[in-house]
């Protein structure tokens, strides 16, 4: 062992059996160590046994209780050399005088090259540097002990200067801390002396010297400007330049505007940015005890050119509060506590170019009482006034990252479909899973349990979860922008489907019970898109191609 620990383990049941510890002995005629009796202790000399039972494996530590630093003068109790202890120990596992188990450890241990001890608690007055040296050696830098190649190091003994004293630290920083400088007239020997030299050399002592302050570096001074503050071009001599999709929207003291979002582990962050032209429609979950209040609706916001805006807000009242309140405790209370809170609220900010033109907000207050679980919702959409029909000309043309994958069934009356994953709740099981649109940009991986019996007939099977992996492909076409039209075919893109499963081909399920081959199990939606162009200065991305 090397280190002032050690730990061992004992297996087999410790019960009734008792450890000791003793330092070995050498027989001077045969130089062997003498094996040792059942009649040791758990402490011998600086040493102590330490045993932690189980019930088939014991832990058994042995640590050194002696200091282990290099002796300072007039010191005790430290170590006189580098090398500190140098011991053989054993340690004996016996039940009734009968040894079980014996275990040798050579120890061999070296001081401690860093300072450990207590430290005073005097404070020390340091000088000023700028007007006399801080200290008369600068490289001793460690308190109680040695620093390597600091010979002006007063705690460095004779022999370990040995090991560096051809590499001591050379200047002011080993030690020589009033050099003659060049201008002392003294100087004048240095090589390359000018012969007008005398005339305007310095007489003076060397406590005057010009390394006074040498570590100096002078007062910090602190920025003015906050941190983390974000600066914003908003006076009219240097307008902002307006927003870019996916810029943070700013409000009139220069930080964002907040409305609570799901983060990616699909909990809620209430204080996300709102995102130039990104819609969203997001459900939180909140109690009367976490409940809190989110952005004033009286905060403006930057406009884009540097001009504020004022929120419109119209307020209403919940009439169905079922639809919110997903859980509800009985309690036995007399009085249960309730307060008027937001159940939701719907932003919509009309936008043109770069800019936005005006925000309305509608919310909607309802009553929240102890033992209640409310889902909040918070919806942002962002509207054009140049766009005639707001489902299917959104201002944007093309999609926005996060927004759900338009789909079409070109082969039925009502062309609206559905491209979706699964949305497992509570147990995951399909029967009970939910669907959740794919989303533009963002790849997903979802899935359900389906429950099997073992008698389970392997065509039926085949059948069943066929038909659950066509629910979610309700479309033939995949809209190649956002906007696209119903009835221009251009604006579709065909899904190609691979089927890797022929139900037309009789496939044996052999003759092991409960096992079914060949069941389709994995249902994969490859999109490609690509960036297609700008629309005042947004870049648009569109649909390619759909494989399933």
């Amino acid at each position: 062992m090397s280190g002032p620990r050690v730990d061992s383990f004992f297996l087999g049941n410790s019960s009734g059996v008792n450890f000791s510890i003793i330092v070995s002995p050498i027989d001077e005629e045969t130089g062997k160590f003498q094996l040792a009796n059942c009649s040791g202790s758990k402490r011998t000399g600086d040493w102590n046994l330490n045993v932690t039972p189980g019930m088939t494996t014991s832990k058994v530590t042995i640590s050194l209780s002696r200091k282990l630093q290099l002796c300072l003068p007039n010191a005790t109790d430290c170590c006189p050399t580098p090398l500190c202890v140098v011991e053989t120990l054993q340690v004996l596992a016996c039940r009734d005088s009968v040894m079980l188990a014996h275990l040798l450890i050579q120890a061999e241990i070296y001081a401690n090259s860093s300072f450990t001890g207590n430290v005073s608690e005097n404070a020390t007055v340091i000088p000023n540097q700028v007007f006399q040296p801080l200290g008369s050696c600068p490289c001793d830098l460690t308190a109680g002990a040695c620093d390597v190649r600091c010979c002006c190091d007063p705690e460095c003994t004779p022999d370990l200067k040995q090991l560096f004293n051809e590499s001591c630290f050379t200047g002011v920083f080993g030690g020589d801390v009033n050099p003659p400088f060049d201008q002392l007239c003294s100087s004048q020997s240095v090589e390359y002396t000018p012969n007008w030299f005398p005339f305007l050399c310095v007489q003076s002592s060397l406590n005057n010297t010009p390394f006074l302050g040498y570590f100096y570096h002078g007062s910090v001074s602190t920025p003015r400007v906050p941190l983390f503050k974000i600066s914003l071009q908003t006076t009219p001599g240097k307008p902002f330049t307006g927003y870019r999709q996916g810029d943070p929207i700013m409000t009139e003291e220069n930080d964002y505007f907040t409305v609570p979002q799901q983060s990616m582990s699909g909990q809620c962050v209430g204080n996300a940015p709102v995102a130039y032209l990104q819609n969203f429609d997001v459900k939180c979950l909140t109690d009367l005890a976490s409940y809190k209040e989110g952005l004033p609706h009286d905060v403006r916001i930057n406009s884009g050119t540097g001009d504020l805006i004022q929120q419109n807000v119209i307020y209403g009242t919940i009439a169905d509060r079922g639809k919110f309140i997903t859980e509800s405790e009985s309690l036995h209370t007399a009085e249960v506590l309730c307060q008027n809170v937001t159940f939701a609220e719907h932003y919509t900010l009309v936008w043109k170019d770069k800019n936005i033109e005006q925000m309305n907000v509608t919310v909607f207050l309802g009553t929240l009482c102890d033992g209640e679980i409310l889902a909040q919702r918070f919806t942002v959409r962002f509207l054009n006034p140049e766009s005639t029909n707001e489902t299917e000309l959104f201002g944007n043309p093309g999609y926005q990252v996060g927004k759900p994958v338009r789909a079409a069934n070109m082969n039925a009356s009502d062309a609206s479909g559905s491209l979706n994953i699964w949305q497992p709740v509570g147990r995951g099981l399909c029967t009970s899973a939910t669907y959740t649109p794919v989303l533009f940009g963002i790849d997903s991986f979802s899935g359900c349990t389906l429950e099997v019996d073992i008698n389970e007939d392997c065509s039926l099977l085949r059948g069943n979860v066929t038909e659950k992996l066509n629910s979610l492909i309700q479309a033939t076409h995949i809209g190649r922008r956002d906007n696209a039209n119903y009835n221009d075919l251009s604006d579709w893109v065909e899904i190609m489907r691979l089927d890797p499963f022929n139900s037309d081909t009789n496939v044996s399920n052999g003759n092991l019970k409960g096992i079914c081959p060949d069941i389709p199990a994995n249902l994969n939606i490859h999109i490609m898109f690509a960036d297609v162009g700008a629309v005042q200065g947004i870049p648009q991305q569109e649909i390619l191609a759909v494989q399933i």
